[in-house]
């Protein structure tokens, strides 16, 4: 079996300067843990990523896009899936306790580990109280691959059941480039005045891309 010629291995590294000093294979080496006959499971985790083009598309893949791949089975899958979820369930705690506008960035990766991997447009809302905290969030709407049919009176009477004083509204570009359209600029707008009838924030719109997003709040828009 092969070893980390000339530097640690991932496991000492992180224990030796944190677990961000280790690059994307180091990382991703400790969560499969063993290779295959003849490949070591450091040359197992780089042949993935460059295989699936980055971190971001082998984590999003499909269990059978995964398991085409020599030694990832349901086990390796599993895990993987696994750390998304963690991930995901992480940040919406963070998200519980914490002004969600006093915090953008916490709010921002949450949505975007919620939606970046997802290949059909999905719209999703942060249902708040008067506090900016959440109350609970659903993904109200599931689309095509470049369009999501979005009905603001289905957004506001969930708004209502849950009680909330404000809204954060967020949807995914699959493409990748989180640019609003002006679509998403007109149903922002129209979601805005509704809401102003029964006294709801809109506090913003996040468009979720590979890797980045867009905030109209951030950009003046709201």
């Amino acid at each position: 079996m092969k070893i980390w010629p000339g530097q640690l291995p991932p496991r000492e590294k992180l224990l030796k300067f944190g677990a961000s000093a280790l690059t994307d294979s180091e990382l991703l080496s400790i969560f499969l843990r063993t290779g295959t006959p003849g490949l070591h499971v450091s040359e197992m985790a780089e042949k993935l990523i460059v295989e699936f083009g980055s971190l971001y598309h082998l984590m999003s893949a499909n269990y059978e896009t995964l398991s085409a791949q020599k030694g990832m089975g349901k086990s390796k899958f599993t895990q993987i899936q696994a750390i998304l979820e963690l991930a995901n369930r992480c940040f919406y705690s963070n998200l519980l306790h914490e002004n969600v506008m006093l915090n953008s960035k916490i709010t921002q990766k949450f949505l975007q580990n919620l939606l970046s991997h997802r290949d059909r447009e999905v719209f999703l809302v942060l249902f708040l109280n008067n506090k900016n905290r959440v109350i609970s969030y659903e993904e109200l709407f599931s689309g095509t691959i470049d369009t999501v049919e979005v009905h603001p009176r289905e957004v506001l009477r969930k708004a209502l059941t849950v009680n909330a004083a404000a809204i954060i509204l967020a949807h995914n570009h699959p493409s990748g480039e989180p640019e609003p359209s002006q679509a998403d600029r007109l149903i922002t707008t129209q979601i805005i005045e509704a809401s102003a009838l029964l006294d709801i924030r809109v506090l913003d719109h996040v468009v979720i891309g590979h890797g980045k997003c867009v905030s109209f709040a951030e950009r003046g828009w709201i």
